[in-house]
Protein backbone atom coordinates (compact mmCIF):
# COMPACT_ATOMS: atom_id res chain seq x y z
CA UNK A 1 0.00 0.00 0.00
CA UNK A 2 2.83 2.37 0.96
CA UNK A 3 4.66 1.77 -2.32
CA UNK A 4 1.43 2.21 -4.29
CA UNK A 5 0.76 5.56 -2.58
CA UNK A 6 4.30 6.85 -3.31
CA UNK A 7 4.03 5.73 -6.92
CA UNK A 8 0.72 7.56 -7.27
CA UNK A 9 2.22 10.77 -5.85
CA UNK A 10 5.22 10.54 -8.19
CA UNK A 11 2.99 9.92 -11.20
CA UNK A 12 0.87 12.94 -10.32
CA UNK A 13 3.97 15.10 -9.94
CA UNK A 14 5.29 14.01 -13.33
CA UNK A 15 1.92 14.80 -14.89
CA UNK A 16 1.95 18.38 -13.62
CA UNK A 17 2.81 21.08 -16.20
CA UNK A 18 6.29 22.56 -16.04
CA UNK A 19 6.49 25.42 -13.57
CA UNK A 20 6.47 28.77 -15.33
CA UNK A 21 9.34 30.98 -14.26
CA UNK A 22 8.91 34.37 -12.64
CA UNK A 23 10.87 37.22 -14.20
CA UNK A 24 11.81 40.75 -13.24
CA UNK A 25 12.57 42.90 -16.28
CA UNK A 26 14.66 46.04 -15.93
CA UNK A 27 13.69 48.84 -18.33
CA UNK A 28 16.78 51.08 -18.10
CA UNK A 29 14.86 54.26 -18.97
CA UNK A 30 11.98 56.39 -17.75
CA UNK A 31 8.39 55.34 -18.52
CA UNK A 32 7.01 56.06 -21.97
CA UNK A 33 9.98 55.28 -24.19
CA UNK A 34 10.85 52.34 -26.40
CA UNK A 35 12.58 50.26 -23.73
CA UNK A 36 9.70 50.76 -21.32
CA UNK A 37 7.20 49.81 -24.04
CA UNK A 38 9.28 46.74 -24.89
CA UNK A 39 9.55 45.61 -21.26
CA UNK A 40 5.82 46.02 -20.62
CA UNK A 41 4.91 44.28 -23.89
CA UNK A 42 7.16 41.38 -22.84
CA UNK A 43 5.49 41.36 -19.43
CA UNK A 44 2.02 41.08 -20.96
CA UNK A 45 2.94 38.46 -23.56
CA UNK A 46 4.97 36.23 -21.22
CA UNK A 47 2.09 36.14 -18.73
CA UNK A 48 -0.70 35.83 -21.29
CA UNK A 49 1.03 32.92 -23.01
CA UNK A 50 1.74 31.37 -19.57
CA UNK A 51 5.45 31.25 -20.36
CA UNK A 52 6.07 33.01 -17.04
CA UNK A 53 3.96 32.99 -13.91
CA UNK A 54 4.62 36.51 -12.68
CA UNK A 55 6.55 39.26 -14.46
CA UNK A 56 7.50 42.58 -12.88
CA UNK A 57 8.94 45.62 -14.68
CA UNK A 58 11.27 48.07 -12.95
CA UNK A 59 12.40 51.40 -14.46
CA UNK A 60 16.00 52.44 -13.79
CA UNK A 61 16.58 55.52 -15.99
CA UNK A 62 19.71 57.45 -16.78
CA UNK A 63 22.75 57.81 -19.05
CA UNK A 64 21.35 55.96 -22.04
CA UNK A 65 20.63 52.84 -20.04
CA UNK A 66 24.13 52.52 -18.59
CA UNK A 67 22.96 53.23 -15.02
CA UNK A 68 20.42 50.43 -15.22
CA UNK A 69 22.98 48.19 -16.92
CA UNK A 70 25.55 48.73 -14.18
CA UNK A 71 22.97 48.09 -11.45
CA UNK A 72 21.71 44.99 -13.21
CA UNK A 73 25.12 43.43 -13.85
CA UNK A 74 26.13 43.77 -10.20
CA UNK A 75 22.88 43.12 -8.34
CA UNK A 76 21.39 40.41 -10.58
CA UNK A 77 24.56 38.35 -11.11
CA UNK A 78 23.75 34.65 -11.01
CA UNK A 79 19.97 35.23 -10.90
CA UNK A 80 18.20 33.44 -13.79
CA UNK A 81 14.95 35.29 -13.08
CA UNK A 82 16.36 38.75 -13.84
CA UNK A 83 16.30 40.25 -17.34
CA UNK A 84 17.11 43.62 -18.89
CA UNK A 85 16.01 45.17 -22.18
CA UNK A 86 18.41 47.25 -24.23
CA UNK A 87 19.46 47.88 -27.78
CA UNK A 88 21.25 50.10 -30.24
CA UNK A 89 20.85 53.15 -28.00
CA UNK A 90 22.68 51.39 -25.18
CA UNK A 91 25.57 50.44 -27.49
CA UNK A 92 26.15 54.11 -28.30
CA UNK A 93 25.64 55.28 -24.73
CA UNK A 94 28.23 52.84 -23.42
CA UNK A 95 30.79 54.31 -25.81
CA UNK A 96 29.94 58.00 -25.33
CA UNK A 97 29.69 57.70 -21.54
CA UNK A 98 32.86 55.59 -21.40
CA UNK A 99 30.91 53.19 -19.24
CA UNK A 100 33.02 50.68 -17.29
CA UNK A 101 30.11 48.23 -17.63
CA UNK A 102 29.37 47.01 -21.16
CA UNK A 103 27.19 44.39 -22.83
CA UNK A 104 30.02 41.93 -22.18
CA UNK A 105 28.93 42.10 -18.53
CA UNK A 106 25.51 40.56 -19.23
CA UNK A 107 24.28 37.48 -21.09
CA UNK A 108 22.68 38.42 -24.45
CA UNK A 109 19.58 36.31 -25.13
CA UNK A 110 17.88 37.67 -28.24
CA UNK A 111 17.37 40.62 -30.54
CA UNK A 112 13.61 41.17 -30.48
CA UNK A 113 12.56 44.03 -32.73
CA UNK A 114 13.69 46.63 -35.21
CA UNK A 115 12.21 50.06 -35.78
CA UNK A 116 13.00 53.01 -37.98
CA UNK A 117 13.54 56.54 -36.80
CA UNK A 118 11.09 59.37 -37.45
CA UNK A 119 11.73 63.10 -37.67
CA UNK A 120 8.85 65.26 -36.44
CA UNK A 121 8.03 68.88 -35.64
CA UNK A 122 5.08 70.36 -33.75
CA UNK A 123 2.01 70.81 -35.96
CA UNK A 124 2.27 74.58 -35.42
CA UNK A 125 5.86 74.73 -36.71
CA UNK A 126 6.80 76.84 -39.73
CA UNK A 127 8.88 73.87 -40.90
CA UNK A 128 6.68 71.96 -43.33
CA UNK A 129 9.13 69.54 -44.96
CA UNK A 130 12.47 67.84 -44.40
CA UNK A 131 13.93 70.25 -46.93
CA UNK A 132 12.84 73.17 -44.73
CA UNK A 133 14.55 71.60 -41.71
CA UNK A 134 17.77 70.95 -43.63
CA UNK A 135 17.76 74.53 -44.95
CA UNK A 136 17.51 75.90 -41.40
CA UNK A 137 20.26 73.51 -40.29
CA UNK A 138 22.58 74.68 -43.06
CA UNK A 139 21.89 78.33 -42.32
CA UNK A 140 22.65 78.05 -38.60
CA UNK A 141 23.26 74.58 -37.14
CA UNK A 142 23.03 75.81 -33.55
CA UNK A 143 19.61 77.38 -34.08
CA UNK A 144 18.04 74.00 -34.83
CA UNK A 145 17.57 72.00 -31.62
CA UNK A 146 16.90 68.28 -31.83
CA UNK A 147 15.01 66.56 -29.01
CA UNK A 148 15.60 62.84 -28.61
CA UNK A 149 16.85 60.04 -26.42
CA UNK A 150 20.12 59.75 -24.57
CA UNK A 151 23.41 61.10 -25.89
CA UNK A 152 25.12 58.68 -28.24
CA UNK A 153 21.94 56.71 -28.92
CA UNK A 154 20.18 56.03 -32.20
CA UNK A 155 18.37 59.39 -32.16
CA UNK A 156 21.61 61.31 -31.61
CA UNK A 157 23.44 59.26 -34.24
CA UNK A 158 20.63 59.87 -36.75
CA UNK A 159 20.73 63.63 -36.15
CA UNK A 160 24.50 63.56 -36.68
CA UNK A 161 24.17 61.56 -39.89
CA UNK A 162 21.50 63.96 -41.19
CA UNK A 163 23.86 66.87 -40.54
CA UNK A 164 26.78 65.10 -42.21
CA UNK A 165 24.67 64.15 -45.26
CA UNK A 166 23.56 67.79 -45.50
CA UNK A 167 27.13 69.11 -45.51
CA UNK A 168 26.94 70.38 -41.92
CA UNK A 169 29.61 69.62 -39.32
CA UNK A 170 27.95 66.97 -37.09
CA UNK A 171 29.81 68.26 -34.05
CA UNK A 172 27.91 71.57 -34.39
CA UNK A 173 24.43 70.13 -33.96
CA UNK A 174 22.35 71.26 -31.00
CA UNK A 175 21.11 67.97 -29.58
CA UNK A 176 19.00 67.92 -26.40
CA UNK A 177 19.04 64.50 -24.74
CA UNK A 178 16.15 63.17 -22.63
CA UNK A 179 16.19 60.06 -20.45
CA UNK A 180 12.80 58.81 -21.61
CA UNK A 181 10.41 59.04 -24.54
CA UNK A 182 7.76 60.71 -22.41
CA UNK A 183 10.06 63.61 -21.49
CA UNK A 184 11.22 64.06 -25.07
CA UNK A 185 7.65 64.03 -26.38
CA UNK A 186 6.57 66.67 -23.86
CA UNK A 187 9.46 68.93 -24.92
CA UNK A 188 8.60 68.55 -28.61
CA UNK A 189 4.89 69.18 -28.09
CA UNK A 190 5.76 72.16 -25.88
CA UNK A 191 7.88 73.74 -28.64
CA UNK A 192 10.98 73.56 -26.44
CA UNK A 193 12.96 72.06 -29.35
CA UNK A 194 12.83 72.63 -33.10
CA UNK A 195 12.41 69.00 -34.08
CA UNK A 196 12.05 65.60 -32.49
CA UNK A 197 13.73 62.39 -33.49
CA UNK A 198 12.93 58.90 -32.19
CA UNK A 199 11.41 55.58 -33.17
CA UNK A 200 8.17 56.03 -35.10
CA UNK A 201 6.00 54.22 -32.54
CA UNK A 202 6.83 56.82 -29.90
CA UNK A 203 5.26 59.54 -32.08
CA UNK A 204 2.55 57.59 -33.88
CA UNK A 205 -0.48 58.52 -31.80
CA UNK A 206 0.43 62.24 -31.76
CA UNK A 207 1.07 62.20 -35.53
CA UNK A 208 -2.31 60.57 -36.15
CA UNK A 209 -3.98 63.05 -33.79
CA UNK A 210 -2.53 65.96 -35.78
CA UNK A 211 -0.35 67.21 -32.91
CA UNK A 212 2.93 66.42 -34.66
CA UNK A 213 3.97 66.72 -38.31
CA UNK A 214 5.94 63.74 -39.59
CA UNK A 215 8.68 64.94 -41.95
CA UNK A 216 10.50 61.70 -42.82
CA UNK A 217 11.42 58.19 -41.70
CA UNK A 218 14.85 56.54 -41.79
CA UNK A 219 13.91 53.39 -43.73
CA UNK A 220 15.27 52.41 -47.15
CA UNK A 221 11.77 52.40 -48.60
CA UNK A 222 8.43 53.80 -47.51
CA UNK A 223 6.76 52.08 -44.55
CA UNK A 224 3.31 50.65 -45.20
CA UNK A 225 0.65 52.70 -43.48
CA UNK A 226 2.99 55.62 -42.71
CA UNK A 227 2.35 58.76 -44.75
CA UNK A 228 5.87 60.16 -44.98
CA UNK A 229 8.84 60.01 -47.33
CA UNK A 230 12.10 58.34 -46.44
CA UNK A 231 15.04 60.59 -45.63
CA UNK A 232 16.59 59.47 -48.92
CA UNK A 233 13.46 60.48 -50.83
CA UNK A 234 13.60 63.84 -49.09
CA UNK A 235 17.15 64.38 -50.34
CA UNK A 236 19.11 63.30 -47.24
CA UNK A 237 21.12 60.13 -47.86
CA UNK A 238 20.60 58.45 -44.47
CA UNK A 239 19.16 55.04 -43.58
CA UNK A 240 19.27 53.62 -40.05
CA UNK A 241 17.28 51.13 -37.97
CA UNK A 242 17.02 51.00 -34.21
CA UNK A 243 16.83 47.54 -32.61
CA UNK A 244 15.97 46.23 -29.18
CA UNK A 245 17.13 43.17 -27.28
CA UNK A 246 16.73 41.24 -24.06
CA UNK A 247 19.64 40.04 -21.94
CA UNK A 248 19.97 37.90 -18.84
CA UNK A 249 22.23 38.31 -15.84
CA UNK A 250 25.92 37.40 -15.89
CA UNK A 251 27.17 34.25 -14.17
CA UNK A 252 24.46 31.85 -15.31
CA UNK A 253 24.92 28.18 -16.12
CA UNK A 254 24.50 26.88 -19.67
CA UNK A 255 21.28 25.16 -18.60
CA UNK A 256 19.87 28.39 -17.16
CA UNK A 257 20.71 30.32 -20.35
CA UNK A 258 19.14 27.56 -22.45
CA UNK A 259 15.93 27.72 -20.37
CA UNK A 260 15.64 31.50 -20.75
CA UNK A 261 16.38 31.27 -24.48
CA UNK A 262 13.70 28.59 -24.85
CA UNK A 263 11.18 30.87 -23.12
CA UNK A 264 11.90 33.62 -25.62
CA UNK A 265 11.72 31.22 -28.55
CA UNK A 266 8.21 30.37 -27.33
CA UNK A 267 7.43 34.06 -26.90
CA UNK A 268 8.62 34.91 -30.41
CA UNK A 269 6.42 32.27 -32.05
CA UNK A 270 3.36 33.06 -29.91
CA UNK A 271 0.22 34.66 -31.29
CA UNK A 272 0.31 37.31 -28.55
CA UNK A 273 3.80 38.51 -29.45
CA UNK A 274 3.15 38.47 -33.19
CA UNK A 275 0.05 40.59 -32.61
CA UNK A 276 2.12 42.94 -30.40
CA UNK A 277 4.63 43.42 -33.23
CA UNK A 278 1.80 44.24 -35.62
CA UNK A 279 0.06 46.63 -33.22
CA UNK A 280 3.24 48.47 -32.28
CA UNK A 281 4.59 48.59 -35.83
CA UNK A 282 7.79 46.82 -34.78
CA UNK A 283 9.73 44.80 -37.35
CA UNK A 284 10.37 41.18 -36.43
CA UNK A 285 14.18 41.01 -36.37
CA UNK A 286 14.40 38.10 -33.94
CA UNK A 287 17.85 36.59 -33.58
CA UNK A 288 19.16 34.49 -30.70
CA UNK A 289 22.05 32.35 -29.52
CA UNK A 290 25.52 32.50 -31.06
CA UNK A 291 24.17 34.23 -34.19
CA UNK A 292 22.94 37.15 -32.08
CA UNK A 293 26.18 37.35 -30.09
CA UNK A 294 28.18 37.54 -33.34
CA UNK A 295 25.89 40.23 -34.77
CA UNK A 296 26.11 42.19 -31.53
CA UNK A 297 29.91 42.31 -31.77
CA UNK A 298 29.63 43.62 -35.34
CA UNK A 299 27.08 46.26 -34.29
CA UNK A 300 29.28 47.50 -31.43
CA UNK A 301 32.25 47.86 -33.78
CA UNK A 302 30.20 49.61 -36.48
CA UNK A 303 28.60 51.98 -33.97
CA UNK A 304 31.99 52.99 -32.60
CA UNK A 305 33.03 53.89 -36.14
CA UNK A 306 29.91 56.02 -36.71
CA UNK A 307 30.30 57.83 -33.36
CA UNK A 308 33.91 58.69 -34.18
CA UNK A 309 32.85 59.90 -37.63
CA UNK A 310 30.28 62.32 -36.22
CA UNK A 311 32.52 63.45 -33.39
CA UNK A 312 30.79 61.85 -30.39
CA UNK A 313 33.67 59.53 -29.54
CA UNK A 314 37.35 60.32 -29.84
Amino acid sequence: MKHTFIATILAAAIALPAYAADYTIIAPAAPGGGWDQTARSLQAALQQEKIAGNVQVQNVPGAGGTIGLAQFSSQAAGNPNSLIVGGYVMVGAILTNKSPVTLKDVTPIARLTGEYEAVVVPASSDIKTMADLVAALKKDPGSVSWGGGSAGGTDHITAGLIAKASGVDPTKINYVAFSGGGEALAAILGNQVTAGISSYSEFESQVKAGMLRLLAVSSDKRIDGVDAPTLKEAGTDVSIQNWRMVAAAPGLSDDEVAKITADFEKLHSSATWQETLKTKGWADTYLSGDAFKAQLEKDVSATEGILKEIGLVQ
